[in-house]
């Protein structure tokens, strides 16, 4: 199975070969900014079976402190993927192609969502990270 997915304007894209590992939802403040939005969707990938398809020479990085990242189009802004120690962890689900057969598997630091932000009931959440169990 190859997942395929790009950014909006199309002029960066990627493959992963194989299926998508966990999703996580974040909705602390940091990924509120980071993606413009009430929380993140990503699905953590295997850097091995991640490749740039095309437009690699277009992204543009952001790296915290800590080496986390985020990596997205210099042309059209679109959030593609995290990064860690400059590897590819995740991608976002919003610019997979289709339908790549995952839900959300988690929502984490949801003490910190947005005022207005809803989170639905009956789904795994964490008031910080997972380990808050």
């Amino acid at each position: 199975m190859t997942i395929s997915g790009e950014c909006f304007c199309g002029k960066i894209s990627f493959e992963i070969d194989g299926v998508l590992g966990e999703t996580t939802s974040c909705h602390c403040s940091r990924c509120r900014k980071a993606f413009s939005s009430q929380a993140s969707a990503a699905a953590n990938v295997d850097p091995e079976r991640f490749r740039w398809v095309s437009g690699e020479d277009l992204l543009t990085s952001y790296v915290g402190e800590h080496g986390f990242g985020i990596s997205f189009c210099g042309n059209c802004g679109s959030t593609l993927c995290t990064t860690f120690q400059g590897c590819v962890y995740q991608i976002t689900l919003g610019c997979v192609n289709g339908d790549p057969g995952v839900s959300i598997d988690r929502h984490i630091f949801v003490g910190s969502k947005a005022s207005w932000e809803i989170i639905p009931e009956g789904v795994l959440a964490f008031e910080q990270g997972p380990t808050d169990q």
